[in-house]
């Protein structure tokens, strides 16, 4: 049983429920097409992570994403 994890950041509202659904679609279709799993037998789990609850360098995403970088410590 193939279990998919998709992460992706929650920012401006995050992804619709259109974007979701093609996602887990788009996604279930490439496993069952490439690695020959049966569709009904795929699980895909969509995770949307607020960019304070992630970082890269030490610093939040969000800060990241609004601090000019000449801002940012080393």
């Amino acid at each position: 049983m193939p279990y998919i994890n998709i992460r992706i950041s929650k920012e401006h509202g995050g992804a619709t429920t259109e974007q979701k659904r093609a996602l887990i679609s788009g996604v279930t279709d490439l496993v069952v097409d490439i690695l020959g799993k049966k569709r009904e037998a795929t699980i895909v789990i969509i995770d949307e992570i607020h960019t304070d609850n992630c970082g890269l360098g030490g610093e939040t995403i969000t800060r990241l994403r609004h601090t000019p970088p000449e801002q940012l410590k080393d």
